[in-house]
């Protein structure tokens, strides 16, 4: 076979892998769970700000009641962000998946989603106060409420929003009141037998499920859904499988979020919100072994600089490098990439469509996020229970994510020195690679 024709099939295969990978991005479902936690976001941020101070800084200076009293304004901040999250997630999913289904009514989705989650919960909780255990009405638990309801939160959200768009679609179910009626009071007369509905089928779920099994659909969500799902995400060669796959997409000019962002992220961001809910209640010693592997171990330690670690090929283009186009790209591309915005070097090096410098660009960040795991599981660091901005710079990333853990900035530095040794040689390669292009276009 020649060359041609391999270098051929072997196109077509890319091809091929990036649109199946586009069509799984642009997927509606898996879109609006994106868009969701990217809205949400900032709320685990704060969260994580609060428990930093709360638990790390607040106790350098602070003592007794005087310690407790400071720590009121960061238990304040955890009781409006983590602990409503699940509540906060389904209203925005529902908003962000009627957004992308063109559903002009999307308030009312964010009603029907949170509404429809609530109406799911257990009408009882079981509560222990002096050893004395016994059931409570009236009231809500944060397990289904707070961190470990957000699997409940996305799926009811998303067929609760799914649902109401659909008998919204349904013209004998509207309610027309004619003309001279404000906008508003018309829109929600539209909607009012799809909305009565939607909560009517749920509700009638939960109690099928409370009189014939004694159970609840978070329940059954938390047992059959979030805990395999976990088991996936949480496993570091599972994570390692699909970035690999998200940045070799990259490479070809798609951008990775178009399989990790649907595909990991969510449920990463997860784990690391209950960490910091876990760190917030009881320290180090809350964290389970399980949510060691979490989006803020991606984020801090592989994706320094971005995706495919690119900080390290600038560090290498100033340090070693002599090609003149080489060094200027990485000076127009130092600045964004301290703060892990790496396009320009993506697009301008390049790295798409480059096999030398490709082949670092995906295998870096997998070995990172490996040797950053299992630096974990022995104690070397601390876990994760900050999430802190993506857009931290390295070494300051690494200090806050775990909770001020020096050893974490060290393993930072080494990470940093080792993705320079990996990118030096192939940097090498592309740049003779260049230069021979160079000597033919000016022979033509």
């Amino acid at each position: 076979m020649s060359e041609e024709a391999t270098a051929s099939k072997g196109q077509a295969f890319l091809d091929k892998f990036a649109a199946i990978s586009g069509r799984i991005g642009s997927e509606v479902h898996l879109r609006s769970l994106r868009d969701a936690f990217a809205t949400i976001m900032p709320l685990y941020i704060l969260a994580g700000i609060a428990v930093l101070i709360n638990n790390v800084v607040f106790p350098l200076f602070l003592k007794d009641q005087m310690l407790a009293n400071a720590q009121y304004w960061g238990n304040a901040l955890t009781l409006g962000t983590l602990n409503i999250s699940a509540i906060l997630l389904a209203g925005v999913v529902g908003y962000c998946h009627a957004h992308n289904m063109r559903y002009e009514r999307d308030i009312a989705c964010v009603v029907v989603a949170i509404a429809s989650f609530f109406v799911t919960m257990p009408q009882s909780v079981e509560v222990a106060i002096d050893d004395v255990t016994g059931l409570a009405t009236g009231v809500f638990s944060t397990a289904n409420t707070g961190t470990n309801g957000l699997f409940g939160a996305i799926i009811i959200g998303l067929a609760a929003t799914a649902l109401f768009i659909k008998l919204s679609s349904i013209e004998k179910l509207k309610i027309n009141l004619g003309e001279g009626v404000p906008p508003a009071v018309a829109g929600s007369f539209n909607v009012m037998i799809p909305m009565l509905l939607t909560l009517s089928i749920f509700g009638l779920l939960s109690a099928v499920l409370f009189v014939g099994f004694n159970t609840d659909l978070s329940t059954l969500i938390k047992q059959f859904v979030q805990a395999p799902l976990q088991t996936l995400n949480s496993n570091i060669w599972g994570v390692v499988i699909i970035y690999t796959f998200a940045n070799l997409l990259f490479c070809l000019g798609i951008h990775q979020s178009a399989i990790s962002g649907v595909l990991a992220e969510p449920m990463l961001t997860i784990l690391i919100t209950d960490n910091m809910a876990a760190y917030a209640a009881g320290g180090f010693a809350a964290i389970q072994p399980d949510h060691y592997m979490n989006m803020q171990i991606v984020n801090t330690f592989g994706l320094i600089g971005g995706s495919g670690c690119t900080l390290c090929l600038l560090i290498a283009t100033f340090l070693f490098s002599k090609n003149k186009t080489s060094k200027t790209i990485a000076s127009l591309a130092a600045g964004p990439g301290i703060f892990n915005i790496n396009e320009p070097v993506i697009y301008g090096y390049p790295i798409v469509y480059n096999l030398p410098l490709m082949i670092p660009f995906v295998l870096i960040p997998d070995l990172f996020m490996i040797i950053t795991y299992f630096a974990t599981t022995a104690g070397l660091i601390n876990p994760c229970v900050v999430m802190v901005p993506w857009t931290t710079p390295v070494f300051m990333s690494g200090f806050l994510a775990t909770a001020g853990d020096f050893r974490a900035v060290i393993l930072q530095v080494i990470l940093v020195v080792l993705g320079v040794l990996i990118y030096l040689p192939f940097m090498k390669v592309h740049e003779r690679v260049q230069e021979q292009q160079a000597l033919e276009e000016a022979e033509a």
